[in-house]
């Protein structure tokens, strides 16, 4: 299998010698063609800093990330942000939509500011919105739609120029739990069918749950991981048993 993410002793320290803060230590972490992979742990784990970090938004005090076989690390800002639009999905708690576009503007702006030829832009959006079942949303505005929808219409922009890796922060924070089914759903369908890659950090054991494998992140460093079998259920509470055995329930998992 191909590796599309691969981070090798990373590290990350804030703040001036004598008054700094290790937010994560000795990070070995692979993502493999076809996986949806889960990152949880405690409030001040390091899960942001990790995030933050394989999005190019910030970078390591020391380490290496291959993503596609790029070092990010490595980038200057110019090649940094080309990388992002072209490798690069995000989906985020708080939908970041433009309220001032449609469902369907929002939806192609990757490939309009990538310029790309206005067929291939129609015949993706047919596709990308039938997939995530927005299509007869399409020409209203975010202010118009649930938050279901709003969702569902950040994570077709994630999709829709067929990214490495989609980046997915707390995806179902803002939703109602139904919402969250559906939404996940679409994600877990996406992976298996599309074969999308997804990297979720959640706070939630019911969204962790239809991930195919969840790295725990305690103290900046890699607690432990699991794998999920056949049952979905069962899965779901051998992640909560970890969580206990991190300290604090589910809740404070945040």
């Amino acid at each position: 299998m191909n590796n599309v993410l691969a981070a090798k002793n990373l590290k990350k320290i804030y703040g001036s010698r004598g008054n700094n803060y290790t937010a994560l230590q000795d990070i070995n972490m692979e993502i493999e063609q076809g996986e949806f992979v889960g990152i949880m742990g405690p409030s001040g784990a390091g899960k942001t800093t990790l995030l933050n970090i394989i999005s190019t938004i910030d970078k390591p005090t020391s380490g290496s990330i291959l993503i596609d076989g790029d070092d990010i690390v490595k980038m200057k800002e110019n090649q940094l942000s080309a990388f992002r639009r072209s490798k690069l999905g995000f989906i985020f708690q708080d939908f970041n939509l433009l309220d001032t576009l449609t469902v369907m503007e929002n939806m192609i702006l990757p490939l309009t500011l990538a310029k790309v030829n206005p067929k291939l832009i129609e015949q993706r959006t047919v596709e990308v919105s039938n997939i995530l079942g927005i299509e007869d949303i399409l020409y209203k505005y975010p202010y118009e739609i649930s938050g279901g929808q709003k969702q569902r219409t950040a994570a077709a922009r994630a999709i829709i120029h067929q990214p490495k890796l989609i980046l997915a922060d707390e995806p179902t924070g803002a939703l109602d739990s139904k919402s969250s089914m559906e939404l996940l759903q679409c994600l877990s369908d996406l992976n298996k069918s599309n074969g999308v890659n997804i990297m979720m950090v959640t706070h939630d054991a019911f969204a962790a749950s239809y991930c195919k494998r969840i790295i725990f992140i305690k103290d900046g460093q890699l607690f432990t991981e699991l794998h999920k079998g056949s049952s979905r259920k069962e899965f779901f509470q051998k992640i909560l048993d970890v969580l206990k055995t991190m300290g604090g329930d589910n809740s404070d998992l945040i």
